[in-house]
């Protein structure tokens, strides 16, 4: 029960950790305007996220376009589209192994291929988190660069948006949760499934000749007692000598 439940805690922190992942990805507060100078005041905020570019107006109006082209895009967004998304379908082949694997689930049940379909999608959390915590670093080191560049203008610099703390957040997520569901299933491979324990015999099979007692001696019966020649001793016992016929 205790193992079923600490699945289940492995699961739900995976599954929180791709809906985090998926909306981040979504999300264009990757990037969002830097307020550098003193005047409050300002009529528009920018936003640049993996797929649009947003402004927010003073009047409140807020646009959003998306990128034309992808061909035209620097390589290192191209390079984020890239991993979050790959991040997203590995989250999903880890949700679809994960509960086919945990204990929960009549999908094979009592049966050794769920150990390692536990494990496999523990892995698969692991490197989903990787995927969008390498994306998300590599974000905010080129925010940061960009930030401290003297040669960039000031309008030009951005700050880091929401959608990469929630990046860091459901990168976390999905790390701890992968590993609790490995460590889950590495301490349930130990123990033998249902079916083989049950089968198992309490005590040792008795000894055979316990169960079919041995043959009774062979006796040969009354009629063939006296139907055999009389041997040496016979001969002698009875009267005659066989020096007597040599």
């Amino acid at each position: 029960m205790a193992s079923m439940v600490v699945q289940l805690l492995g699961f739900f922190l995976g599954l929180l950790g791709f809906a985090g992942t998926v909306v981040a990805t979504l999300l264009p507060h990757w990037r969002s305007t830097a307020y550098m100078s003193s005047n409050i005041t300002t009529a528009n905020a920018y936003m640049k996220g993996l797929w649009m570019e947003c402004v927010w107006h003073s009047t409140g109006i807020y646009q959003c376009e998306l990128y034309r082209s992808l061909l035209a895009l620097p390589r290192d967004l191209q390079a984020a589209r890239a991993l979050m998304v790959l991040s997203c379908v590995t989250s999903v082949l880890a949700s679809l192994l994960s509960v086919l694997g945990m204990k929960c689930t009549r999908f094979a049940r009592d049966s050794l291929i769920k150990s390692p379909l536990l494990l496999s999608g523990g892995v698969c959390f692991l490197c989903a988190g990787l995927l969008c915590l390498t994306t998300v670093s590599w974000t905010t080191n080129d925010v940061i660069m960009d930030f401290y560049d003297p040669f960039l203008p000031s309008g030009l610099r951005y700050e880091i948006g929401l959608a990469v703390y929630l990046g860091y957040a459901s990168a976390c997520l999905s790390l701890t949760g992968g590993l609790v569901l490995c460590w889950s299933s590495s301490g349930g491979r130990s123990q033998r499934p249902r079916h083989m324990q049950r089968n198992q015999p309490l005590s040792p099979p008795p000894a055979f000749n316990s169960i079919y007692p041995p043959a009774p001696l062979y006796n040969p019966p009354e009629a063939l007692k006296d139907n055999h020649a009389p041997s040496l001793c016979y001969l002698s016992s009875s009267g005659y000598r066989l020096n007597n016929y040599v």
